[in-house]
Parts: C-alpha cells; structure tokens; sequence
C-alpha cells in the first residue's frame, strides 16, 4: 500500500538569508528531495507558506489595513510559492497540480478534495495554496485541514531545526530535542509546533505530526521509509 503524506513548509525556506524573495538553489533542493519521494512511489501533498512574500498579521501590524485583507494578500503570497514551487517540480519531471482554495483559474485549480484525491492516486503531486481560503487562519491549519482531507497517513512540518526543541536551539545551548511528545504537550506556551487550532485538529483526527530538518539530504525519505533519523514527533 502506497504512502500519502502532507509536507508542510513556511515560505521562508524558499528565500534567501534575507528572509525574502525565492532563492532558486532551495527551490531546487526541495524539489529534488519531492522528487525521491515520488519516485519512491510516496503520494505528495505539499502546503507553503507566505512569509517570504508577506504576512497577513503583520501587514496589518498598524491598522492601515485591515487584518482581513492582509490575510488575503497572504493567501497570494502562497500561490506565487506553489507556482514556483510547480515549476521547480516539473522541471525535473514530476507531474504536478497547484490547487488553490480561492479560485485564481488563470493560473490553477480551484480545491476540490475529490479532485485532489485522483490527482494523488495518478501519482501527481498536489500543492495546496491560498491557505483554507479564510481569513484568520495559518497555513499550518491549512496543511492540517489538507491533509485530513487526502487521508495523509502523517503531516510532515519540515524545518530547519531537526525537531522539537523544549526552548529556542539558536538562543539557548542547554536547548534539548524532545523526540515524543502528546498534542496535549505540544500546546503548551513554551512548546512552538503549530498553532494551536492545527494542533487540536491533528488530535481530534488522530493525525501524527512529525518535526524534522528540511535541509538535510534524503531526510524526508529516511523519516517515512523507515522511520529514522532525526526528528520529533507528536502523536
């Protein structure tokens, strides 16, 4: 039986050390490690975020405009990520579909779960933009919601940390990676995984969320092949 997972990143890994724009050398390592996984016969579902582009919360950090609208503007941020992010996949020959949750038909598809369920079946991989097409929510509930949806038997949060650390790995060198821990645990203040409503979705349905290191070479496929290397898990 074949494996369908979600793959879960902020549009931060796209850019520069800047923070901004899209740098194609990540764009092109992230697609090559897409690309052994579907050709390890795993069904791909991926959700980008925004934040190399913009962010709703904080484009509308000073009142000038208005939080729904930023939010919008955030969703568009996301496509242009999947469309670039389609490109660098068919670029090395993997077939691939941008759905979008606002209907931009010029450019992809309009979501539509049933849709999107044949597009994984046929081995395509499927990116999901435009966050739930809502206001007020993250691209982690997005991706949570997403992969409920495809029956994704995990989502997978890559980053660049390798895991879930009990405090910032970068600011404090006594951090530790915590390899297990609950949804219960995962909501605590002090532990960053997802937002909270993700978190709560996952629980509610039963969906593991692994935490790992998007950088690393094969590490995605190690994770789900096997259930190696370095990453937390919340279960």
């Amino acid at each position: 039986m074949k494996k369908r997972v979600l793959v879960k990143f902020s549009g931060e890994a796209l850019a520069d050390e800047s923070g901004f724009g899209v740098d194609v050398d990540r764009l092109r390592f992230i697609a090559n490690e897409i690309k052994t996984l579907v050709e390890a016969g795993i069904e791909i579902g991926i959700v980008i975020g925004g934040g190399n582009i913009i962010r709703g919360v904080n484009a509308s950090k000073n009142g000038l405009i208005k939080r729904t609208s930023a939010d919008y503007m955030g969703m568009l941020a996301t496509v242009i990520n999947s469309v670039a992010m389609q490109e660098a996949l068919e670029f090395n020959g993997i077939s691939t579909r941008v759905q979008s949750a606002i209907e931009l038909k010029q450019i992809c598809e309009t979501f539509i779960v049933r849709r999107a369920q044949r597009h994984l079946d046929k081995g395509r991989v499927v990116i999901f933009a435009s966050g739930t097409g809502n206001p007020f929510f993250t691209t982690d509930t997005a991706a949570t919601l997403r992969a409920i949806e495809i029956n994704a038997s995990m989502i997978i949060k890559a980053t660049k940390v390798d895991g879930v650390y009990n405090k910032d790995p970068n600011k404090f060198d006594d951090a530790y990676r915590i390899e297990e821990l609950t949804y219960d645990e995962a909501l605590k203040d002090e532990i960053k995984v997802m937002d909270d409503t993700a978190i709560a979705l996952a629980k509610d349905n039963s969906l593991p969320i692994v935490v790992c290191n998007m950088f690393k070479k094969g590490n995605l496929l190690e994770i789900i092949q096997n259930g190696n290397g370095e990453f937390s898990i919340v279960k």
